[in-house]
């Protein structure tokens, strides 16, 4: 497997083949002067998409998030005394660059002010030398002492915090590492966690032991409500829920911490820091995303490894593969890298497109995708022992967790691969489809990493403020696995049929589908109609017409679709309302189609203006415009904006309104 060293994958020498008579270069201009012509937009659009392929096979767009990558990044190296000056002026420049007017910073573009992001904003432009009277940085310290300081951040920020001084360990809630000894059967196991909560929680019960301070370089005084009192007390929670039982459980566990017994402590933290070594990748990550390496590091260190040990040297080495260099001197950080979702997508997209089965970046891309398939187990067996390997990850480097979706779409896209070996092909889409039935949880649903993570308990923890920590079934990831299943001659199969019932009976009072990893209703409901008719329910089923009248109903006046991150939170409001975006667009429209809406259904016009927005609305160099973030890792939490799929869906939706949607294993 290989890693990414750049921002931007190399072009490859691929020439596109045509799509019939049409040239890939339409005839003129593209955006609101030029014609509305689907053809034209679609072979732009393929042409753009070709050239963005790796030499190797791959395709990969940027993953941005929010600034606390970069700020945790500076901290990082400042608790290891590796920071270096050109390093922090860069990511001070990106940091300010995304800086609100009113002086603060959100999650997501166009969002509201974050209290805990601004926090880390804040110290890490002051680490880079920002001066605190400085209008930028005195905006945004007030806006944390008005939010009530940094006691009102979350616990994830209070421990960066506390690594110097800032905040105590004694005001932070207790994790033991003596955790890694609970038996699965109980509650709170780490296997109780989803698995990248999990990735994480375990080194910070390290970090949480040990309680390290370095000097801290200046105080923090003007981010105190009352400095005079900067750490507050909050009163307990009533005992009539968990909140109040497990407040009062953080009490008994800071009192264990001073009294643990030193032999059961040094046995624990020495299970932890193997558990951690074993999960280590190829790439030197843990599980392909920040939070687990940049905890793993730390947690590591303080068990003795110093900087040269071949482990932290590859944990630190992976973080130049997540770094983005801007044209401009500035420097971020993905949280994340999502080469093979993004493969699978595109090769999807390009076979919509019309490119031949056997088209040369098509053969290229599925040989990648079958040298990233993972046959050994993972986290994953830990609840299905006896279920033999066979799934695909999200990441470069991920073997310990492959999860449902991107096998579910990887088998798709190979689906439609004429590829010369066949049998390797096959093979590879068979293990794919048992392992994801083998994940299938009891519900008869499917969540993304896990079975049946499905426990409330864990979310209630006062350490646990930082958004999802367990690993529910979901409507996005059921659909895609449906649509797998179907797609492979598992229509009638009594497991789809379960994953089927479910999704019926888990549609919305208004006929949306909730997005748990797409935002967010427009992303769930463009997720399952397709599914639901390529499993043969018929599209005058009353589920499918109430999801076709909610799309036309949320149809913009300019005729996009888009959906604000804060439907999350105020779904009354923002349920399928917000800007229009490409990839919003083109999942709406893949929706309609799939329900026979167009080009000549009974809502062809609600598609017809969909399609011409993407018309006008596309690039000169067939990509579209958007800033906007339609990706969630976590629900309102934490929110992405991947930067393919402003590209990549839009050629699967023109593709289809002018090809027809896909058949089974293919088409020619």
């Amino acid at each position: 497997m290989t890693g990414r060293q750049t921002a931007a994958p190399v072009a490859p020498a691929l020439t596109a083949a045509p799509l019939g008579a049409r040239r890939w270069e339409p005839d003129g201009p593209a955006g609101p002067d030029g014609p509305y012509d689907p053809a034209a937009a679609l072979a732009r659009a393929t042409g753009e998409l070709l050239s963005r392929q790796s030499p190797d096979g791959w395709w990969k767009g940027d993953l941005e998030t929010n600034v606390t990558m970069d700020a945790e990044d500076l901290l990082l190296r400042q608790f290891l005394g590796i920071r270096e000056p050109e390093q922090t002026a860069a990511s001070a420049a990106w940091i300010r660059s995304q800086q609100r007017e009113d002086g603060t910073w959100s999650t997501f573009y166009g969002g509201p002010p974050e209290l805990s992001t601004t926090v880390e904003a804040y110290v890490a432009l002051k680490l880079a030398g920002d001066d605190p009277q400085a209008p930028h940085m005195a905006a945004a310290a007030r806006y944390v002492r008005d939010g009530g300081g940094i006691a009102a951040s979350r616990v994830f920020t209070r421990i960066w915090l506390a690594l110097f001084g800032w905040w105590p360990w004694e005001r932070l809630p207790e994790m033991p590492p003596e955790i890694i000894f609970l038996p699965r059967w109980l509650p709170l196991n780490i296997y109780a966690f989803g698995c990248w909560a999990r990735q994480t929680i375990v080194p910070l019960t390290v970090v949480s032991a040990h309680r390290p301070v370095r000097p801290a370089p200046f105080d923090l005084t003007e981010l105190h409500t009352d400095p005079a009192d900067p750490y507050p007390l909050r009163p307990l929670p009533p005992m009539t829920g968990w909140d109040g039982v497990f407040e009062r459980l953080d009490l008994v566990l800071h009192a264990y911490h001073k009294h643990a017994l030193r032999p059961l402590r040094r046995v624990a933290l020495a299970q932890a820091g193997r558990w951690i070594v074993e999960r280590q990748e190829a790439d030197g990550c843990w599980g392909g995303i920040q939070p687990p390496a940049v905890y793993s590091l730390i947690a590591l260190h303080l068990l003795g490894y110093d900087l040269e040990h071949p482990v932290m040297r590859a944990g630190l080495t992976a973080f130049d593969r997540f770094t983005v260099h801007t044209e401009d001197g500035r420097r971020w950080m993905e949280a994340c890298q999502s080469p093979v979702w993004d493969t699978c997508l595109a090769t999807i997209a390009l076979r919509d497109a019309g490119l031949p089965a056997d088209h040369p970046a098509l053969v290229t891309a599925a040989d990648w995708m079958l040298a990233e398939e993972i046959r050994r187990p993972g986290d994953w067996s830990v609840r299905r022992p006896r279920l033999a390997p066979g799934g695909w990850a999200f990441e470069f480097e991920n073997d310990n967790y492959p999860d449902i979706d991107d096998t579910a779409e990887v088998v798709l896209a190979l689906k439609r691969v004429a590829h010369p070996d066949p049998a390797r092909i096959d093979a590879a889409v068979r293990r794919g489809v048992e392992w994801n039935l083998g994940m299938q949880s009891r519900n008869g649903a499917w969540g993304a990493f896990d079975v049946d993570n499905t426990s409330t308990l864990p979310n209630k923890l006062p350490f646990c403020d930082f958004g999802e920590v367990v690993d529910p079934p979901s409507a996005d990831v059921t659909a895609h696995v449906v649509e797998m299943l179907a797609e492979t001659g598992l229509a009638d199969d009594r497991r789809t049929r379960r994953g089927i019932d479910w999704l019926l009976r888990n549609q919305e009072a208004d006929g949306s589908w909730f997005g748990r990893w797409g935002t967010n209703y427009i992303y769930g409901t463009g997720s399952v109609l397709p599914a639901l008719v390529a499993a043969g329910v018929p599209t005058a089923h009353p589920a499918v017409r109430r999801a076709v009248d909610w799309l036309a109903d949320r149809q913009n006046a300019d005729g996009g679709w888009g959906e604000d991150m804060r439907s999350y939170e105020d779904p009354a409001r923002w349920s399928g309302r917000g800007d229009s975006t490409a990839s919003q667009t083109a999942w709406a429209l893949m929706a309609l189609l799939a329900a026979g809406e167009g080009p000549d259904g009974a809502g062809s016009e609600v598609v017809e203006r969909g399609v011409q927005w993407l018309c006008r609305t596309q690039l000169p160099g067939g990509s579209w415009d958007e800033p906007q973030f339609t990706g969630t890792g976590f629900p309102w939490d934490f929110s992405i904006n991947y930067h393919l799929y402003r590209l990549v869906f839009p050629v699967t939706a023109l593709g289809r309104y002018l090809h027809g949607s896909p058949l089974a294993g293919g088409r020619s």
